[in-house]
């Protein structure tokens, strides 16, 4: 992963960042950025070429991969946002890596920081001009690529919405979302109309960490991703749990990035909480074990048998899905590390059998 979170970047010269987005009233011009889309032959970031045909041995369904779309390179990378792969990302660097490593098909989602960076306003058009770019690029891809629609949180209102957009018009496989926003993390009630709406619809909800305003510099040598992002998803899962959003909600479908965090290590607390909290406790009806064990969990950035042991002490394997990071890491990483750890069996599972019910689209695939 590139831990560099400060440096300087100079995006490189493209049709669609030639196109400067503005702002107007505080929110993106979105004819601007759709002009900037309908570019895309001419610049870097063209649609993959003949339909991106899937590779006959290919057959392993990537959860954790990114995308960033021409308007979101635009806007975030001139504000010095992004690190370099995210700028560097083009469709057919994913599909060259994924065919590489057998990957049939990668969910796409956007990165941290997300589309919302205090700017209620201007993160609703940001969200729907890359929802449907990722829209665009799974219609386009021969099942190749998947989308988890970004939404723009805190904006409660602007969300219900997209998610409708997203999930009933674009057709997405499911939602992503950030582990906080600002100081809020997904189970505060400010949040409870979104997640009520995810759950009466079954959602697949899609978590990837970023860095809460609460923790950011804390040790100068070492930036935010390398500690902070497995501990902001270990808060959000502990907010879903402990405030009793995962009980309200148990037909939401979460995925947790990168093992769930720091849950698998910190297991012994969040089971006794309970025993010493009685609004822990109400909140957890059923006990805090078996809703963890509901939860699916990637791979991405812990293809190693120690982060594995642990995850798999505390859920069965059932519910360890392949996730690769891309651009951040290679898919080839992934299989090399998961095939030396997990045996046939469970690697069939991990690698396409336990996606497959959370993804019917690709069960003929």
């Amino acid at each position: 992963m590139t831990v560099r979170v400060h440096g300087k970047y100079a995006l490189r010269g493209c049709a669609c960042c030639d196109e400067t987005v503005t702002l107007k009233g505080s929110a993106l011009n979105r004819r601007n950025v759709l002009r900037g889309a309908a570019g895309l032959a001419l610049s870097g970031l063209a649609w993959p070429s003949a339909r991106a045909e899937t590779p006959a041995k290919a057959s392993i369904i990537d959860v954790h991969h990114h995308l960033s779309p021409p308007a979101y390179i635009a806007d975030f990378g001139k504000r010095k946002l992004l690190e370099r792969p995210t700028l560097d990302w083009t469709p057919e660097k994913s599909i060259a890596d994924m065919d590489k490593a057998g990957v049939a098909t990668a969910m796409l989602s956007i990165t941290t920081p997300g589309v919302w960076t205090g700017d209620d306003a201007a993160a609703v058009p940001l969200a729907r001009v890359c929802n449907e770019y990722g829209a665009k690029l799974a219609g386009d891809s021969a099942r190749r690529f998947g989308t988890f629609a970004i939404l723009p949180l805190p904006n409660v209102d602007a969300s219900l919405k997209e998610i409708e957009y997203a999930l009933d018009t674009l057709k997405a496989d499911g939602i992503g979302l950030m582990t906080s926003y600002g100081d809020k993390w997904l189970g505060d009630p400010a949040f409870a109309p979104v997640m009520d709406e995810l759950n009466r619809r079954k959602a697949v909800v899609f978590t990837h960490p970023t860095t809460a305003n609460c923790c950011r510099n804390l040790i100068a040598e070492v930036p935010a991703p390398i500690i902070e992002f497995g501990t902001d998803t270990t808060r959000t899962i502990a907010s879903l749990v402990f405030t009793g959003t995962a009980a309200r909600c148990p037909d939401i479908k979460f995925i947790f990035s990168h093992a769930g965090g720091t849950m698998p290590f910190l297991i012994e607390r969040f089971v006794r909480l309970p025993l010493m909290s009685k609004d822990a406790a109400a909140k957890t009806p059923g006990g805090v074990l078996p809703v963890l064990q509901k939860f699916r969990y990637d791979t991405a950035q812990v293809a190693n048998p120690a982060a594995m042991a642990a995850l798999t002490k505390v859920v069965p394997t059932s519910q360890i899905l392949f996730g690769t990071d891309f651009p951040f890491r290679t898919a080839a990483d992934h299989v090399n590390g998961l095939k030396a750890i997990f045996q046939d069996d469970d690697w069939r599972k991990i690698e396409r059998g336990n996606a497959l019910p959370l993804f019917p689209r690709l069960q003929a695939a």
